[in-house]
Order: structure tokens, then sequence, then C-alpha cells
């Protein structure tokens, strides 16, 4: 019966937990007790009426309070945990109704160790569970961490879970040398900075509408292929022989078959939005992680020759099966059904355009909202013609007839889905440093693609389904030649800049290739030669130095407007000229997958609740950002004072206005000569 119980509890903790229940609060303290020996302290303040369980119950009643530490050499364990004696009360529990021993108000554990080296990172992990008299919650997975030294420095910290208090002052000293309190904005008005908040917001707002007309066009080529092209007259017909003249039904239907259609496509966004709220930087984590970005380069691969023609994708029989049955209720939700059914029977043709919607979405300067507005555009793109067709059935005489040129769209799309793969097969290589796909290997494999698609337009290649070709069209020959000249266009990167001493950057490229400077025989590790450090603490180190005012650059390997800025507008005389000589450029890499030092694995705050183990040198420099400056979206551009305390002015995004960027930079540089002549009093503000 108490086995039955304790499932019972169990579950019941499951619920509790849903229901955000937190009545116990840890924190963690160290004691050096000289000679090298510690105490490691755990401490749990609890919640009236709550209480924790000790770590020495019978079989059969709450789960016990748990320890368990990480095997280090470096560390002598002296005994086991102790309990201290305070607050614990044995007596019955009304819950498992037995005695139990167990701890009301707080509770503290004592573990001693001896250290056996200069210094050690001691980490672990406790469970424990927490009731009242109706219900328990059961708290698993509790990772903690104690860092301790000879000389009796220590810290000990969680490194993870929302509930438990962290030392963010020592955290960031650790870190960045810098507190967010001791981060304040001049007082100095600058008049001069004509980018504004105002203009970040319509920069996000024109980049919103282009992926959301990214999207259309990928609807409308989803159109023209094989597998929707020709369901418009054959649905179109089926709405307007139910069209009563009088009522418009059919007409009706067909309009709300196609606001169905979009939002079915809206609907795939929607967890997106709930994965970036739990986590602003998830879908920078995903969009850099390097196993996704070769499953990415896999899957664009399949896509490619599926659109080739060598195989068909089809999700399971079964769905459509269902739809399909779905359809036969009527009404409004038989519409419904017809639009999910569509979206599902055309998946070979759509799912690798929704794929690279999907994908493009996903970067370190994308996000949820991006993803919307292209599934949006990809929707509305593709229900859109079901409806004006139906209200106007004439203009069906103006569509052209199915045949071969459908299956040539998807070859074309193929092409575009194989040079999107070493995309992100660049991804993948950036952010681990392989070196194997630098700027040189890019675009040789995208010539040779792109050659090998103006081939197949002028009908030297064929593939297995498509018809046979007596006379080259002048729309073939047309867009022959122009993927002809894209290829030479390729070419022409191979040229050398004699000033940065690099190949040619292709605007057209910008984020899709990798950095020119990512080169066998040009190799540079900074964009346009400029010296750039890559370390926060070294950079303001030089800056105090030089007694120069800091340009700190949040970057990634992967992201597209990072590139755009570095090859484009920084390489402009007036803005080359700020960050060569008057700056000291510090670029932060919120993707750098490269591993911290031991001591640097640390647990974080989340600036919108909740917390986060930093990994690698991405997870770092990410925080810094979305601590200090409340930002997550890159590349993201702050001046600094030299002692890296002061920001200078209001931070900037993606700003490809030359003579914006230079007023950024120029109103910096003002504020930062007037501070020196005249220091004020500063106050942070967010």
């Amino acid at each position: 019966m108490k086995r039955l119980l304790l499932l019972f509890t169990i579950f019941t903790c499951t619920l509790s937990s849903a229901q955000l229940l937190n009545p116990v609060k840890w924190t963690f303290e160290t004691k050096h007790l000289g000679n090298s020996e510690f105490e490691l302290i755990f401490v749990a303040d609890i919640d009236n009426h709550w209480a924790i369980y000790s770590q020495f119950l019978d079989e059969g009643g709450p789960l016990p309070t748990t320890f368990k530490f990480d095997t280090n050499a470096n560390i002598e364990f002296i005994g086991n945990v102790l309990e201290d004696e305070t607050n614990r009360v044995t007596k019955m529990d009304m819950v498992f109704e037995m005695e139990v021993t167990k701890f009301y108000n707080q509770a503290r554990f004592i573990q001693k160790v001896k250290l056996l080296s200069d210094s050690a990172t001691l980490k672990g992990n406790l469970d424990y569970m927490t009731c009242d008299d109706e219900q328990c919650t059961f708290k698993p997975d509790n990772p903690f961490q104690f860092s301790i030294s000879a000389s009796g420095e220590s810290t000990a910290i969680a490194t993870t879970g929302a509930n438990i208090n962290i030392d963010n002052i020592s955290v960031n000293n650790l870190l960045y040398g810098a507190q967010p309190q001791a981060l304040s904005k001049s007082d100095v008005i600058c008049e001069g900075q004509t980018v504004s908040a105002a203009n970040a917001v319509t920069q996000k707002g024109k980049s919103l509408w282009s992926i959301f007309g990214l999207g259309f066009l990928g609807g409308l080529l989803a159109l023209l292929t094989p597998c929707v092209f020709p369901m418009i007259p054959l649905t179109v017909s089926f709405f307007t022989k139910k069209s009563d003249k009088k009522s418009g039904s059919g007409i009706s239907k067909a309009v709300l078959y196609g606001f169905f259609i979009l939002a079915v496509y809206l609907v795939l966004s929607i967890p997106f939005h709930l994965l970036d709220s739990v986590n602003p930087d998830i879908l920078n984590e995903i969009s850099t992680n390097v196993i996704l970005n070769i499953l990415f380069f896999l899957i664009f691969l399949f896509f490619a020759f599926s659109f080739f023609g060598y195989y068909e994708l089809t999700l399971p029989a079964s769905w459509t099966a269902k739809t399909t049955q779905g359809e036969n209720i009527g009404g409004i939700f038989g519409i419904f059904f017809m639009a999910l059914t569509l979206a599902i029977v055309s998946f070979s043709c759509t799912g690798p355009i929704l794929g690279s919607l999907l994908a493009g979405s996903l970067t370190a300067d994308g996000g949820a909202w991006q993803l919307t507005a292209g599934m949006g555009g990809f929707g509305l793109a593709l229900g859109l013609p079901f409806a004006l067709f139906a209200m106007f059935p004439q203009m069906m005489d103006a569509l052209p007839k199915s045949g071969g040129w459908l299956n040539t769209t998807k070859v074309i799309l193929g092409f575009l889905e194989l040079a999107l793969a070493f995309k992100f097969l660049s991804n993948a290589d950036l952010v681990k440093h392989w070196g194997i796909l630098k700027i040189e290997v890019f675009l040789g494999i995208w010539i040779l693609i792109f050659a090998g698609l103006a081939l197949y337009l002028f009908a030297k290649i064929k593939f297995p389904h498509d018809s046979p070709i007596k006379k080259l069209s002048f729309s073939r020959i047309t867009f022959g030649i122009l993927v002809a000249a894209f290829t030479v266009y390729l070419a022409s990167g191979f040229r050398v800049n004699k000033d940065t001493n690099t190949f040619t950057p292709l605007t057209l490229l910008s984020g899709l290739a990798p950095p020119v400077g990512y080169s066998f025989l040009y190799p540079n590790d900074s964009p346009n030669n400029l010296k750039s450090f890559k370390d926060l603490k070294e950079g303001i180190a030089y800056a105090l130095e030089v007694n120069k005012p800091i340009l700190i650059d949040f970057t990634g390997y992967a992201c597209v407007n990072c590139r755009k800025m570095e090859e484009h507008v920084w390489p402009e005389p007036e803005i080359d000229n700020y960050i060569r000589n008057e700056y000291v450029l510090i670029s932060l890499y919120v993707d750098d997958k490269k591993e911290l030092p031991a001591d640097e694995k640390v647990l974080v705050n989340r600036i919108n609740g909740g917390t986060r183990q930093l990994e690698n040198y991405g997870h770092k420099w990410a925080h810094y950002q979305t601590q200090f400056f409340k930002s997550n979206s890159q590349p993201f551009y702050v001046l600094l004072s030299s002692d890296g305390k002061t920001v200078l002015n209001k931070p900037v995004g993606y700003t490809p206005d030359e003579e914006d960027y230079a007023s950024f930079l120029q109103c910096g540089l003002d504020v930062f000569e007037q501070s020196k002549a005249a220091p004020a009093t500063f106050s942070f503000e967010q």
C-alpha cells in the first residue's frame, strides 16, 4: 500500500511541478577550516508549512534528500554529508502515514573535504522531495559546483535551477571583470547620432517584411511544382461547382480554404515562439549547433536529389487517409481538413522549400517572428490563388498548361537546395574551426553547382523525369544565360583586394559564403586586416593602455548580417578610419563553440528568469550581451569608455547605411572626448 502511495505521491509531484511550485530555495557556501580543509555547506530555505526530508529514511516512504559528488582526484572526502539538527524533527507524516525525519523552515547539510592540490572544482548533484500536508513535489537534477583553492578563496554556486540563488557579482567579476551595476550610460547628450531606437524598430520591421517577401516567393515557387500546380484547377472547379450564384457559398468556402492553408503554415511556427520565450538564445543555439548544421546539410542533400527525381518525399499515407476522412465532416471543419490534406500531399515539393525557410530563419540574427513572417508569406502565396481563381474563374484561362516545365522547376530548385546544403556545412566548419570548407573550397563548389545548373538549362544534362527537349524555349535560354553570368560572378570572388590582402567579398554571397579572411591562401583572423581582440579583458587592458574608446562587436561565425557589415560597410574609407585608428575593436562571437576553462563553466541568471549553464565561449559572450545590454541579436555594436564601464551612446544593431553608422561612431568619439575633458556623474539606466 505504501509503495502505491509513493507512486501516487510522485504523480502528484509531477502535477505540482507543472504548477511551478518552488517552496525550497537552495544556497551554497564554503568555509575554510585551515590545513587545506573545507566545509561545503548546503542550505535549504523552506516555505511555511513545507518540509524536505532527511537523507536517512526507511523504504516505502518519501524520497530522501540525496547528494552525489563527481569523482575528483584533487579532493579527499572526510566522512559523509552531515545534517545539522536544527529544525530537524521526527514525527508522523500525514501524507505517507508513517514516521519520518524532515526539516522545516531551514535545513543545513555539510560535507567536509580536504584539498590535495593548489585548487580544484568539485561538481555534483542533489535530489530532494518537498511536501506540505496536501501535496508533494520532487525536484531531481539540481547540479552544483564548488571551486576552492589552497589560499582559502572559494566560490559555491548552483549550475541549474531557477530557484537557487547565484552571486552575480562574483560570477561577473570572474567572467568579465565588471558588474552590471558598474556599467553606466554617460549623461553627456550626443546630438550627432542619427540611429535611434525608432530606426532600430524600423530596421526590424523591414527585416520581417523581407523575410515575408522571401516566404511569399518560396510559396510561388511551390505553386509551380508538379505537386501543387495541377491541384489548382481541380480544387477551384470543386468550389465553383458548389457555388450558388445568389449566396456565393462556393466562393466563400474557397476563400475560407485559402485562409486555412495560410493558417496551417502559421501554426507551424508557434512552437518556436514557446522556445524563444523560455530561452532567448535558443534559436541562436539551434542555428550554430554543429550536429544540427551537419544534419541540415545531409537533409538538404536528400531534398536536392528528391527534386532531381531520383526518389519522392512523402509523409506517411495514414496521415493523408485521416485528413481525407476529416473532409467528410463537411462545413468549416471539412474545409480545414481539405487544406491540411493539401499541405500533406504536396509535402514532396513544399517540404524542401519549407526546410530552407526554417533553417534560414534559425540564424544568429533570426528568430521566431522571422519564421512566422516567412511561414505567413509562404502560406499566403500558396492559398491566395485558390481563393482568387474561385472568385474570378475566367482567370483560369491565363494559366499555362501542365507539362515538362513543372519538372524543370523542381530540378532548378534541386540545384538551389544543393548549394544551400554547403551553407550549413560551412556553419559547422566555422564554429568548430575545422578549416575544411574555407572560402576557396566553398566558392569552387558553388561554381560547379551553378555551372551544372547552366548546363542543365541548355539541355546538356538530363534527369530521370525530364521530358525530351526538341528546342530550347526563349525563357530557358534567358535563364541559362543569367545562371552562366552568375557562375562567372562567383569566379570573380577569387580576385585579391590589395588593400586588405584578402579575396574580394561578393555582395550577393554575404553571410552565405565563409568570411574572405577564412582562407588557405590569404588567411586573416579579423575582417579587413583590422586589429581585433577576441577576449573582453584583453581588449579593455589594451584600450586603457592606448587611452582609446572601445567598439564591442557582438558577432557570429554564422551571422549573415554581420558579414554584410564587415564586408560592405566597414571597408568604407571613413568607417575604416574610425575602427582602425580611433577605436579598440573587440569582436565577441556568440556562436563560438570552443570550450570554456573549467572555472568559467558556471551557472548564470537569465534576464527573463531561470538560469543557464555556460559551456563555451559563445555562451559566455551571449550572456554578456543579454545581461548587460538587454539584446540577443547580432550584429550588435556597443561603444564603451576605455575601462569598459561606461556606455558612450545608444548601441545599434544592423546598420547598412554608411552615413548612419559613421554618425554612430563619431557620436561615441565626441562623448568620449567630452567625458575626458569634464568627467560627469554617471547613473545606470536601462
